[in-house]
């Protein structure tokens, strides 16, 4: 009598688990796939070889006076880690940080630094900054590569991204691709 009762719950977890566990994952797999290759794949950048240099989606850091620098990241840009620092406005230590890093990426001339390049965003791996943002570091970047600072005002320009919502942003990975890639920068429109 017992057995009457077990074998159709063991049926329908059985089913619902081949429904659920593969059926429904492999066909989102697939149809994602054949519709999004690109963002079903991780957007990824590859560089003029084909290698994998990130994704446009993450954000990473780089390292030097001739890159654009992106969001500060509490979890080092690390995806495993991603979070903000879950420190409260009023906390000594994120204040302490905030003005050790607007010190650090202070330019003389150039008034206030841009809240964004010393304020985390939620996840930490934030891949874009405002137009504002990124032009604050042109002279850094002209100074360190021996450029006209106006090749890099292009560059932000031929790069920038209209959203469907809200204000239109530059992904730093693509921006550094191009600088990397050695693209002739006094054409970019």
């Amino acid at each position: 009598m017992m057995f009457k009762q077990i074998r159709p719950a063991l049926s329908v977890l059985v089913f619902m688990t081949l429904l659920t566990g593969a059926v429904y994952p492999l066909t989102v797999t697939a149809i994602a796939q054949l519709a999004f290759p690109v963002q079903a794949n991780g957007s990824l950048v590859r560089d003029a070889q084909g290698e994998v240099r990130g994704s446009q989606l993450l954000a990473q850091g780089f390292a030097g006076a001739q890159w654009f620098q992106p969001r500060p990241s509490a979890g080092d840009y690390a995806t495993v880690a991603s979070a903000a620092s879950n420190l409260a406005p009023s906390n000594p230590a994120l204040a302490k940080r905030v003005a050790e890093d607007a010190k650090r990426l202070q330019v003389a001339g150039q008034g206030a630094v841009p809240m964004q390049l010393v304020t985390t965003s939620g996840s930490g791996l934030d891949p874009h900054l405002s137009p504002a943002a990124a032009r604050y570091q042109v002279a850094r970047i002209a100074a360190a590569r021996n450029m006209p600072r106006a090749s890099l005002d292009r560059l932000i320009d031929a790069l920038l991204e209209t959203p469907l919502i809200g204000p239109q942003v530059v992904n730093v990975l693509a921006l550094n691709m191009a600088l990397a890639e050695n693209q002739d920068l006094s054409r970019a429109e």
